[in-house]
């Protein structure tokens, strides 16, 4: 063989290592953006950055339609039209609406099988829990409990585990929020038991579209009707259902939060889906009580259903 031949063969055999290895990157980068958030190592994000917006309108749509609360909105998903408008910009705590945020940041710095303990900081101010101090619980298990069932100390367990301390957390939040463009939404602590969490309807729809839009996981976990699972050092199994009574509904939830305390009244923000395949994103902020928040919620989506044809 002659060393013109032996170049050109060694050009051609390069070539080829070269175009081996371009299609297993494409193939990894692939397979990586099709997964969900939860298989991601701690410090990777998710791939993409799908925000949500609409054009808000310059004035209150709630003549054609009377609601018990005290801010809401109603938007079109495919057009991103707003068909219904009641003090959406006002701003306003939201209680649990915050753990949309935590998961966030949560599913940011994920590892789905770290095993977090239930200590007395974490389990102050939050009687009602499904966690006892001591428990120790996967974080997979504690983000369905924190979403699903708006449990407080898994909300403070995960928070404390990702960053040490509530406050940089908090800090970890309100970075998030600013980058998926929630301009009026701030964060103290990742529960929603604070009233100074604060935000809109307009935000609240945009913070629920955006979440399970970039975190698959999100939107899987607030959908689902119920969950069990078994804290690892406890033998009782524990059930989850979840507090949006939407998914009890003619419609398919897509995505959705409630939140109440005492200063914020009853709130849901959700993605709905109707049998045509078209879908709404609804938010009721201040409702009145537990029932009425998703009696008010059902009666907004039907409307924006009809209305968005």
């Amino acid at each position: 063989m002659t060393k013109e031949e032996r170049r050109s063969r060694n050009r051609v055999l390069a070539l080829s290592i070269l175009g081996v290895l371009a299609l297993f990157l494409v193939f990894q980068n692939l397979e990586f953006s099709q997964s969900e958030s939860k298989t991601l190592p701690a410090g990777k994000k998710p791939a993409g950055r799908n925000l949500f917006d609409f054009n808000m309108p310059d004035s209150n749509i709630s003549r054609a339609i009377y609601l018990n609360l005290k801010s809401a909105i109603a938007v079109d998903n495919k057009t991103r039209e707003v068909i219904y408008c009641y003090n959406a910009d006002e701003i306003r705590p939201v209680a649990s609406i915050s753990k949309l945020l935590t998961a966030m940041v949560v599913l940011d710095n994920y590892r789905p099988d770290t095993v977090i303990t239930i200590d007395k900081q974490v389990a102050r101010r939050s009687s009602r829990s499904l966690f006892r101090v001591g428990d120790k619980v996967r974080a997979k298990d504690l983000l369905h409990a924190a979403l699903l069932q708006s449990d407080n100390r898994a909300a403070r367990a995960l928070a404390r585990s990702v960053a040490g301390s509530i406050e940089n957390f908090a800090r970890m939040m309100n970075k998030k929020a600013k980058s998926i463009g929630l301009k009026d939404t701030k964060m103290v602590e990742p529960t929603g038991l604070d009233e100074h969490n604060r935000s809109t309807a307009a935000d609240c729809a945009r913070l629920v579209n955006t979440a399970r839009l970039m975190y698959p996981e999100i939107a899987r976990i607030t959908s689902l009707k119920k969950y069990v699972f078994k804290p690892v050092n406890r033998k009782r199994t524990k059930r989850l259902v979840n507090t949006n009574k939407m998914v009890f509904s003619k419609y398919k939830v897509e995505a959705g939060k409630t939140g109440y305390i005492i200063k914020s009244d009853y709130c849901l923000t959700t993605v709905l889906k109707n049998g045509s395949g078209k879908e709404i994103t609804v938010v009721v902020l201040g409702a009145p009580g537990p029932q009425t928040r998703f009696r008010e919620a059902r009666r907004l989506a039907n409307y924006a259903f009809k209305k968005a044809g």
